[in-house]
C-alpha cells in the first residue's frame, strides 16, 4: 500500500492578493476533490486529505514523480500545503505529516512512528496529559505500556489508532465522489458595498470549482456568478443580480479565472450590498492533455539559440544522446544516411551536390539486418503464409569501394532483386532476393511500407 497524507496550511488572515481565506472544511472538501485526479481512493481523515495510490503509480512514472506533481500540482491551483507525507497505512501517513517527516517507506513503520511525538495520533493525543505523567513522550513510549493497563484507563481509541497506524488493524474509510453539477453558495460574513470586494469571497467558491474540474479531467468555457442582495434594500435594487463569463478556451486554471473575473468585477456597480454569492459552472467539456515540447513554440520564445540548447542537452545526457543525420549519395537503402554524434556533426562527410531522390518508394520502416524468410515451392514465405509479389525486381548491386565493416551482414558487396510484395494480413513489404553471393542465398525482408 501506498498511502498520501496531505495536510492543509492553517489559514491565515486576509490580504490583497489572495483575498480571505477560506474556511478549512471549505479548503479541505475542495483539496480531496482536486485529489480525485490521482487517484479514486480519496477520503478526508480528520483535519488531512488521504489518497491511495499503489495502483495508480506507473501512469504517473513512479513514486518520485507523482510525489512531486502533487505538490506542484496543488500550489498551482491555490492550494497551500502544509506538508506531504507518505507511508504504507492512512493514519501513519498523516502522523507523518503532523510531523514534518515525509518518507515513510524508507524504513519499517514502527521505528519511524515510534520517534514521532505523542501530538501525531489524535487519540493518543487526547490523553497526552496524563500520558506525560506516566513518563511518555512518543508514540514508541505509548506502545511500549502494558496493553491492558492502558486499554482499562485510557480506553480503546488509542491502542486502536496505533494498530490500524502500524498495520496490525484494518482502515474503513468512505471514499470520496465528486457532484455531477457544480454549484456553490457563500453566506457573507458582512455586507459587501464595492463588486471588487467580492473578488476576496468569489476565490473561495472558484476554488472548489477548479478542484471539482481537476477531479473530472475536464475544463469550461462559461461560469456564473449569482449575487444575493441583502434584506436591507432599496425597493428598486431588486433581489440580486448576476455576471456571466466566457473564456476564448476550456480552462480550469484557477489564476487565469480568477484575474478574469476581477477585471469583470472593477466595472461592476452593485446595486446593493450583497449578503450571498453562487458561482455556477456552464457547460463542462474534456480537457485535451497535450505533451509538452522540448523545443520552444516559436522562435521568439527561446530564450538562447538552438545550437547552443544542443550543446547543453549533448552535455547533459552525453554526446552519443544527441544524434544527428547526414544525407550520403548512394543508391542502397541502407547506405543513404550517416548518424553520428551532434558534437561531430562538423566532421560528417562532404557532397559536391545535394543527393537525388529515389527513382522507386521506398519502405517506411527499414529492418536492420534483414530478416530471412522460409521458401516454400519456390515463394517466399512471411508469417506463415506465401507472400504475392507486386512489382520488380529492381536488381540493386554496388559496394565493393566499402570496407566490409560498413554493412550490416559484413559484406560490402550487394547483389540483390527487390520486389514489392503483399502478404496475408494485407502488408506491403519489401523483399530481395539475394543474387551471386556464396554466403548467404535466399530470400529477405528489408523493409515495411506505413
Amino acid at each position: 500500500m501506498h498511502w498520501l497524507a496531505l495536510l492543509l496550511s492553517p489559514p491565515t488572515s486576509c490580504d490583497e492578493q489572495q483575498g480571505c481565506a477560506a474556511a478549512p472544511d471549505q479548503t479541505q472538501q475542495a483539496l480531496a476533490w482536486w485529489a480525485l485526479q490521482f487517484s479514486p481512493k480519496v477520503a478526508r481523515l480528520e483535519d488531512a486529505v488521504v489518497l491511495e495510490v499503489h495502483a495508480c503509480l506507473r501512469l504517473f512514472r513512479g513514486a518520485d514523480a507523482l510525489h512531486a506533481r502533487v505538490r506542484d500540482g496543488a500550489a498551482s491551483s491555490g492550494l497551500a500545503l502544509q506538508a506531504l507525507a507518505w507511508a504504507p497505512t492512512s493514519l501513519a501517513a498523516l502522523a507523518l505529516a503532523r510531523a514534518a517527516v515525509s518518507d515513510g517507506l524508507s524504513r519499517p513503520i514502527t521505528q519511524i512512528l515510534d520517534g514521532l511525538p505523542l501530538h501525531c495520533l489524535s487519540a493518543v493525543q487526547a490523553h497526552a496529559p496524563m500520558l506525560a505523567r506516566l513518563g511518555c513522550r512518543t508514540l514508541g513510549d505509548v506502545r511500549r505500556l502494558p496493553r491492558a493497563g492502558l486499554s482499562r484507563r485510557f480506553g480503546k481509541a488509542p491502542l486502536q489508532a496505533l494498530d490500524q497506524a502500524l498495520g496490525l488493524l484494518p482502515e474503513a474509510h468512505a471514499w470520496l465522489q465528486a457532484p455531477a453539477e457544480f454549484e456553490a453558495r457563500l453566506e457573507l460574513p458582512q455586507r459587501v458595498e464595492n463588486a471588487q470586494l467580492l473578488l476576496q469571497f468569489v476565490r473561495q467558491l472558484l476554488l472548489q470549482l477548479c478542484a471539482w474540474l481537476a477531479a473530472r479531467h475536464a475544463g469550461i468555457q462559461e461560469l456564473t456568478l449569482h449575487w444575493d442582495h441583502d434584506a436591507m434594500r432599496a425597493r428598486d435594487a431588486g433581489s440580486g443580480g448576476a455576471l456571466s463569463i466566457r473564456t476564448s478556451c476550456c480552462t480550469r486554471d484557477f489564476g487565469h479565472l480568477s484575474r478574469l473575473l476581477a477585471e469583470h468585477l472593477a466595472q461592476l456597480t452593485l446595486a446593493a450590498p450583497a449578503g450571498e454569492i453562487r458561482l455556477q459552472a456552464g457547460e463542462v467539456l474534456a480537457m485535451e492533455e497535450l505533451s509538452a515540447s522540448l523545443l520552444p513554440a516559436a522562435p521568439d520564445q527561446a530564450h538562447e539559440p538552438l545550437t547552443q540548447l544542443l550543446e547543453r542537452i549533448s552535455t547533459r545526457l552525453g554526446p552519443e544522446r544527441v544524434r544527428c543525420g547526414h544525407l550520403l549519395a548512394d543508391h542502397r537503402l541502407e547506405a543513404m544516411q550517416h548518424w553520428q554524434a551532434w558534437a561531430d556533426s562538423g566532421t560528417a562527410p562532404k557532397m559536391s551536390q545535394p543527393p537525388r531522390g529515389p527513382a522507386t518508394a521506398q519502405p517506411t520502416w527499414l529492418l536492420s539486418p534483414p530478416l530471412r524468410l522460409a521458401v516454400y515451392q519456390d515463394r517466399p514465405q512471411y508469417q506463415q503464409a506465401p507472400l504475392q509479389l507486386l512489382a520488380g525486381p529492381q536488381r540493386i548491386e554496388g559496394g565493393w569501394w566499402q570496407l566490409s565493416a560498413a554493412l550490416p551482414n559484413g559484406h560490402a558487396q550487394v547483389q540483390r532483386d527487390y520486389f514489392l510484395a503483399l502478404s496475408a494480413g494485407h502488408l506491403v513489404l519489401w523483399v530481395f532476393q539475394q543474387r551471386l553471393s556464396e554466403f548467404e542465398h535466399g530470400w529477405f525482408l528489408h523493409g515495411v511500407f506505413a
